[in-house]
């Protein structure tokens, strides 16, 4: 049997406080240093470079040890969460001076990537979400928590739904049951930062008990939660997850609101991705979110990033948000106004959730007073008559000025950041802090004046009074004069070059001076605590005036990059038209070549006369950004943002479906095709009569009579759904599929614009009426490189087979047959109850169960329905 290892108490202490944070990495205080142990400090050294050492060298208990002083900790500490690591920060609770035993220490804070505070964690632009999920029977309650801005989010839903709300709102941290998480990773991927948690929490009424007792309320109803009872548990384990972390001040989280997913139009994750709305998987890649972005304030850039990813349903919604970027459209010098003061703000709904926690450090209380004297300054420049949207924001926004003039006469001008500096307190604000103050700073002159007396008396020129921990304040004389010192000083320490002397007096005024600095720090401390306390009943008004202020910041960005890009408003209504004139691409106008204009296009849609577009034209010719610029353009508009265009008609669109480009999920196991197959079955078993879908090169991922079959069937289903016209851009590579129009009255064809000059293709990039015949596929090799002799070869094949013409021709037979046969079979089954039978027993079929036998046995049942 192993010897066990003899440990120190103060190993002991560590190993007792370390068995409760499984997981963590737990920076253990020790005097002025933060002390990892063992596996913790190889980690710790490892991501922070700092040395690896040992203690206890060659004896039983040597174990690895990495440390930092601990006023690095905001240095330190952000590189440990950024990799992964869950910190927790284990600090001294009480003074050593006290004790005469081990000092006394406890976890004051966990830290994990989804709950931190920390400026130098949380992005500055973007929310910080703490997920918190658990499924039940295929449903799933969701719920999103910043604890850095206040902001609760609930919601519940199927797969699909999460999926896009994962999506949308990318939370760096996701917790789930441990027994959910293999379910989890098989429906949501294993891209998310996870943790699991015993099944305990989740189980009877604590998750909800936990809500009503936060919230001081006897239900959820007030809050239009009550019903969703999946997404109260998960609401209910995240602040639970919270008050785990050592997070028990949470006045900031003072509301919890339901996503409701009827007010926003629907964009499944394939959409959030394909379009690049806030990110993206090209690297260094220019996003929507990017070039919309001129905020002037960190509230207003996050607040940008959620209204993108989800636009508004609601015609009268956009409307109101309409105007008001039309008013500071064209009232530039409010919209400068505003933006000035708007910068004077700051991040205020961070600030005030500092103030929740008991966080806030006495520079950011001045920066609050600071932003309730900006926010006075934008109620005033928003009370506009003529402008009811703007008027409702000025009636709304909170002076707070009993807090604000309490802080000002409570707080110095200009603070030390850290309260142990002393000097944050104003003077006046308290007698026996004003008297103490002249103590200390009194008995400092007075110390000048005996050191000036001393040396006086004594004819030491050179005598010096000084201080140090050890004992405190002292007379220094060198060995020159050391014959001249009275015999009533007590020696004290002994130098190579002088020596140091105590006396009666210095001893005095020491006690005085050192009593009045700690009295000093414990007034201070109690009067700040108090005033932090005083601010935390403002907590609501002010989380009002930020919510406020980020969308006027949003509102003022909109106005300016309006006029900065040559935007245009757009005309939105209740119809089902969209007519877009000289449209552009937002993102990829601003990265043209200087000089270079952007090719604009128009794009007209209807349900009645022209629903689909079969887009043809070679690679690079701008098929791709056609259709990204169409979805662009109608999404920017449904968040209230002018539009790149020269004019816009835009009838409600509910739900964008996008199927752009070659995306690649190897790293899944899965094939090109498969994903391409996955997407677009969500497109056709999720559409609606508002629908907007933007299919891009659909079946190029198989052989070519596969693809075109599928693009064919793809084009005819959409055309021919029984219940929604679903708008659509169709852009593929199949010529074949121009053979369409002759028999589908709504789909018709049009190409993008290519022109051979010489035998050298110029890409024209203009949308035209009609089909195009070539790919130009060969031209595009050559712009690409590739070596001229593959290049002349390549010609030489094309012409060849082209000569025979037999191929295409074949396929383009084969694909009128197909369609008369299609419309065979649907004059038969319009009121044919055999057809509608055998229908039903196709779709109840379970083909990945079936038995080669009962396959047999089935057909044969089949064969007898259609005899009868």
């Amino acid at each position: 049997m192993a010897k066990a290892k003899k440990q120190t108490p103060l190993m002991q202490q560590y190993s007792s406080i370390k068995a409760k944070y499984p997981g963590a990495l737990l920076l253990f205080r020790v005097g002025d240093f933060y002390e990892t142990f063992g596996e913790d400090a190889v980690k710790a050294a490892g991501i922070l470079g700092i040395v690896l050492t040992k203690r206890g060298n060659g004896s039983e208990s040597e174990t690895e040890l990495a440390g930092f002083p601990h006023h690095s900790l905001e240095t330190y500490l952000p590189k440990l969460v950024r990799a992964g690591q869950r910190v927790a920060i284990c600090d001294q609770l009480e003074d050593p001076k006290q004790t005469k035993t081990i000092v006394k220490r406890g976890v004051t804070e966990l830290v994990t990537p989804g709950v931190s505070y920390n400026d130098n964690i949380v992005q500055q632009k973007s929310n910080n979400y703490l997920a918190s999920l658990v499924g039940e029977k295929g449903q799933y309650g969701l719920s999103f928590l910043d604890i850095s801005t206040g902001e609760f989010l609930v919601a519940e839903g199927n797969v699909t739904y999460i999926d896009k709300l994962l999506q949308s709102f990318k939370p760096t941290e996701i917790i789930l049951p441990k027994k959910q998480y293999k379910s989890f990773v098989e429906n949501f991927g294993s891209q998310y930062y996870t943790y699991t948690l015993d099944d305990w929490p989740y189980t009877g009424d604590y998750a909800i008990e936990i809500l009503l007792k936060h919230f001081e309320v006897t239900s959820m109803k007030g809050f239009g939660i009550d019903r969703m009872l999946l997404g109260v548990v998960a609401a209910g384990v995240a602040l639970h997850y919270l008050n785990e972390a050592q997070h028990r001040n949470l006045p900031h989280i003072s509301n919890i609101a339901r996503i409701e997913e009827d007010r926003y139009m629907w964009l499944d994750r394939f959409t959030i991705r394909n379009l690049e709305l806030i990110g993206s998987t090209n690297e260094n890649a220019i996003t929507l979110a990017n070039v919309l972005d001129h905020t002037s304030s960190p509230m207003g850039a996050r607040l940008l990033k959620r209204w993108i990813v989800m636009p508004l349903k609601n015609l009268s919604s956009i409307q109101e948000r309409l105007n008001v970027v039309d008013r500071l459209y064209k009232d530039k010098t409010l919209r400068e106004d505003l933006t000035e003061e708007i910068k004077k703000v700051g991040d205020l709904e961070r600030l005030i959730s500092k103030i929740g926690l008991q966080k806030a450090n006495p520079r950011e209380v001045v920066q609050l007073k600071n932003s309730l004297y900006a926010v006075e300054r934008l109620k005033a420049l928003t009370d506009i008559e003529d402008a009811q949207s703007l008027r409702a924001i000025s009636e709304q926004l909170n002076v707070c000025e009993s807090i604000r003039s309490k802080i000002e006469k409570t707080v110095q001008v200009e603070p030390p950041v850290a309260l142990n500096k002393g000097n944050v307190i104003a003077d006046g604000v308290d007698e026996e802090l004003d008297k103490l103050r002249k103590i200390s700073f009194g008995g400092k002159g007075f110390l000048l004046e005996i050191q000036k007396r001393e040396a006086e008396a004594t004819g030491i020129p050179s005598l010096k009074i000084a201080f140090n921990n050890v004992f405190g304040y002292y007379l220094e004389v060198t060995n020159t004069h050391k014959d001249k010192v009275p015999s009533s000083w007590i020696r004290k320490q002994t130098l190579v070059n002088a020596e140091r002397y105590i006396t009666e007096e210095l001893k005095e005024y020491e006690e005085q001076i050192l009593g009045a600095e700690e009295k000093i720090q414990l007034i201070e401390n109690r009067i700040y605590a108090e005033l932090l306390l005083d601010i935390a009943a403002y907590i609501k008004p002010i989380q009002l005036n930020a919510q406020l202020i980020a969308k006027l910041d949003v509102f003022v960005n909109f106005a300016f990059i309006a006029e900065k890009n040559y935007y245009v408003r757009p005309l939105i209504s209740e119809g089902k038209v969209l007519d877009i004139k000289g449209g552009r691409h937002p993102v990829i106008e601003q990265n043209l070549p200087i000089g270079e204009d952007y090719i604009t296009n128009d794009t007209y849609l209807d349900p009645e006369s022209q629903q689909i577009i079969i887009i043809t034209g070679p690679n690079m010719a701008g098929k791709s950004a056609l259709l990204r610029q169409t979805g662009l353009i109608v999404l920017m508009a449904q968040i209230g943002c002018f539009v790149p265009a020269k004019e816009a008609n835009i009838g409600l669109v509910d739900k964008i479906f996008t199927r752009v480009g070659a995306s690649d999920n190897l790293s899944s196991g899965e094939s090109t095709f498969m994903v391409e197959m996955n997407e677009t079955a969500s497109i056709m078993n999720n559409l609606s009569d508002r629908s907007l879908i933007l299919l891009d090169e659909i079946g190029r991922g198989t052989s070519t009579y596969d693809g075109i079959s599928i693009a064919w069937a793809i084009a005819e289903f959409l055309h021919n759904h029984p219940s929604a016209r679903a708008k659509t851009l169709f852009a593929t590579h199949y010529h074949e599929l121009n053979e369409l129009t002759t028999s589908m009255s709504r789909i018709k064809n049009y190409n993008v614009t290519v022109k051979e000059v010489s035998g050298k293709v110029i890409f024209l990039r203009k949308l035209i009426p009609g089909g195009s015949e070539h790919s130009f596929g060969i031209h595009v090799a050559k712009l690409a490189g590739m070596p001229p002799r593959l290049i002349g070869r390549a010609s030489e094949i094309l012409k060849r087979l082209e000569q025979e013409r037999t191929g295409g021709e074949q396929i383009k037979d084969s694909m009128r047959k197909i369609q008369k046969q299609a419309y065979q079979l649907q004059m038969f089954a319009i009121d044919d109850p055999i057809l509608e039978k055998i229908r039903d027993m196709l779709n109840n079929l379970d083909v990945n169960s079936l038995t080669p036998v009962e396959a047999l046995m089935k057909l044969d049942e089949i064969q007898r329905v259609l005899k009868h």
